[in-house]
């Protein structure tokens, strides 16, 4: 069986420099981490904010975490400190918080806009009309503590290539509007351990790769 560190290297080197590898570190503990942060990488997303911040105090100081999860908006406070990209935000209302929070702490916190572009029912998100309304909308221009630097996005949970396919393509056209109309959105998250490949290759510019490091996760 290959290890953490190998497997680092192995997507690594499969995927363009300029795409940024989140490694997905839910349900992992600190020492499995660990193997990963001494392999060289630097960015890990949670999804689950209390497991998060547990991480944030245990681990070095130079680590990027990054919130992939759906956001309850009591639970923006534990991690306003620390945090530098939200991923999954999905409405004005979750904004005004993580503004009201980055505040107390004199931050600015990045955050990608999530539209939903599975056919699951149980998958977050807002169209992309409600995101290209909300970018232009003067609510957001009033809120100087959040930059919402992109969009996110998670594909239907399937073998079907072609589906998959669809999925991204409809992301990247919406992207790609979006970042005509709006400088700031420069990040395209989208693309997990079974798809990044797909994912990259309909234009991903940020890969959130999880059981393809890691294993397989423990939910025990």
């Amino acid at each position: 069986m290959p290890s953490i560190a190998e497997n680092l290297e192995r997507i690594i080197t499969s995927i363009p420099e300029e795409v940024t590898l989140v490694a997905v570190s839910k349900t992992k503990p600190i020492a499995t981490l660990m193997e990963a942060y001494d392999a060289g990488q630097r960015v890990f997303g949670e999804n689950k904010i209390q497991e998060m911040v547990v991480k944030h105090e245990e681990m070095p100081q130079d680590v990027e975490w990054h919130m992939i999860g759906h956001v309850q908006t009591n639970k923006v406070k534990y991690m306003a400190s620390f945090v530098s990209l939200i991923h999954a935000v999905d409405s004005i209302k979750l904004l005004k918080e993580i503004n009201k929070q980055a505040l107390k702490h004199d931050r600015v916190i990045k955050c990608l806009l999530q539209v939903k572009i599975a056919q699951e029912e149980s998958k977050f998100g807002m169209s992309d009309t409600d995101a290209e309304a909300l970018l232009g909308s003067n609510e957001l221009k009033e809120l100087k503590n959040v930059s919402i630097v992109g969009l996110m996005g998670m594909a239907s949970f399937t073998q079907d290539q072609e589906q998959l396919k669809q999925e991204f393509g409809f992301l990247k056209t919406t992207f790609d509007r979006l970042q005509e109309q709006f400088k700031d959105v420069t990040v395209l998250s989208m693309g997990m351990s079974g798809d990044y490949t797909l994912a990259i290759a309909h234009g991903s510019t940020m890969v959130r790769v999880g059981s393809a490091i890691f294993g397989a996760r423990n939910y025990s």
